[in-house]
């Protein structure tokens, strides 16, 4: 599943829906759609447990059954586990969307010959002590340079024997992005270790949205205010 396409993706869900028979709204026009917002488009490659979109209903049935209607259609790989009614006033999980968690584990180990002690000590002299870590960010039209200090709210690394892991809870959402592809890059040019992308096994843990729209001036504020997407909605009863 994780080598399909952000818009193969929808156009599956498009299918299953209506075999769900999912009372879904359509646009108006000449060529009307269903109405549906995902909330951080996965990239190609990639895995992930908390993934959302959101979608305009004329009617539904309860959470429970509409979740059994939607799983009886899935294909292997593919699962709802959550089917909520959010506020008359939401906005779409694309324009909330703040943060999500990663989980990327590193394949081969024997091309990195450093131990658990070692990778932290690095880790700390990269991220932790600097009061900033600038890179510079490439676009397909431009380039800027960026804070990772102020846009990864957590990096840290484990061991689950016998793989390295990396856990990294970075900004998401239509202002700053940042992959965690791009945050190990910067770790492994600082390491002088080639990255080579297909050594890393990434997967999307959760994604977050800011329970209350204040001014967050430090990383442990945005941390206290970021809760799951999915508690944005409530369960739909019988």
């Amino acid at each position: 599943m994780k080598f399909i396409g952000h818009l193969d993706i929808m156009r599956y869900f498009q299918k299953a829906i209506r075999r769900a028979e999912i009372d879904i709204a359509y646009s108006e026009g000449y060529s009307p759609h269903q109405i549906m917002s995902f909330a951080a488009p996965l990239g190609v490659g990639l895995e992930s447990d908390g993934e959302y979109f959101d979608i305009e209903v004329h009617s539904t049935k309860s959470s429970t059954e509409s979740i059994e209607n939607l799983n009886r259609e899935m294909v292997d790989g593919m699962e709802i586990i959550e089917f909520k009614c959010l506020p008359e006033n939401a906005k779409t999980a694309m324009s909330i969307v703040a943060a999500a968690d990663y989980k990327v584990i590193l394949k081969d180990m024997n091309s990195y010959p450093l131990n658990l002690a070692q990778w932290e000590e690095k880790l700390s002299e990269f991220f932790v002590k600097p009061s900033e870590v600038l890179i510079t960010k490439k676009t397909k039209k431009s380039e800027k340079i960026i804070d990772l200090k102020k846009l990864v709210y957590d990096f840290r690394i484990e061991k689950e024997n016998p793989d390295i892991i990396f856990y990294l809870k970075v900004c998401t959402g239509s202002m700053d992005n940042i992959k965690p592809e791009l945050v190990l890059e910067a770790f492994f040019d600082y390491l002088e270790l080639p990255y080579v992308e297909s050594d890393f096994h990434v997967r999307r843990l959760e994604a977050y949205m800011n329970k209350e729209e204040i001014e967050q001036t430090d990383v442990q504020s945005i941390l206290n205010n970021l809760v799951p997407l999915g508690s944005a909605g409530e369960d739909i009863e019988s």
